[in-house]
């Protein structure tokens, strides 16, 4: 049986907004070197960071040739949909909490860092209104980068498998590359279910 997982305690205001900013800074490390729980999960090594997802997935934005979308709020989104995970972890489903739950913890860090790092600052408040308009699934910007958070991920499973002979992702294939609306996310995925069909060939 998994581990609980446990959380530290939410920031405390100290009354002076630059200590709390640069709190808010230093909280950003832990993007940076908090592993993706499903790769620790699957024992892959040297697994990749939160923020390491966060950046492809911002590049990803750069590059698409959908004119109807707003590039730029494309990429913000891609920055900050995981930022919550800086307080509460990459919590993924075999742990036990429920999305309620989840939800809850996130929206939780979400709004310590607003008020209590960033004292409701107009950046803050930009912060917030793209991670909720993350959550929301309601504009095409936010529906792309979920596709975009579906693609990266399956690009990277092929990627360890590549690397780690003895792996077998599939799962994350089965759960990220079908569920891909955005037509030309889709293709991108298709064309990397072929690279990978290539490759397992190629090793048989």
């Amino acid at each position: 049986m998994a581990t609980k997982r446990t959380f530290p305690p939410l920031y405390v205001s100290s009354g002076d907004k630059a200590t709390d900013q640069l709190a808010f800074f230093h909280i950003l490390e832990k993007l940076k070197t908090q592993k993706r729980t499903g790769w620790v999960d699957h024992g892959i090594p040297q697994a990749e960071s939160i923020s390491d997802h966060m950046y492809r997935m911002a590049v990803l934005a750069m590059c698409t040739s959908d004119e109807k979308l707003d590039v730029a709020r494309c990429v913000m989104l891609a920055v900050v949909h995981d930022l919550a995970e800086a307080q509460v972890g990459d919590i993924t489903p075999r742990e036990g909490i429920s999305k309620p739950e989840k939800r809850q913890l996130e929206e939780e860090a979400m709004n310590n860092f607003v008020h209590e790092m960033l004292h409701d600052s107009p950046p803050a408040k930009r912060i917030l209104n793209l991670w909720k308009e993350y959550e929301m699934q309601e504009t095409p910007e936010a529906r792309f980068v979920k596709d975009l958070d579906r693609f990266e991920m399956a690009s990277q499973a092929f990627e360890y498998e590549r690397v780690n002979s003895d792996k077998d992702l599939q799962t994350f294939f089965d759960s990220s590359v079908p569920h891909i609306r955005h037509e030309e996310v889709a293709q991108w995925g298709d064309s990397l279910l072929k690279e990978r069909a290539r490759s397992m060939g190629d090793n048989l």
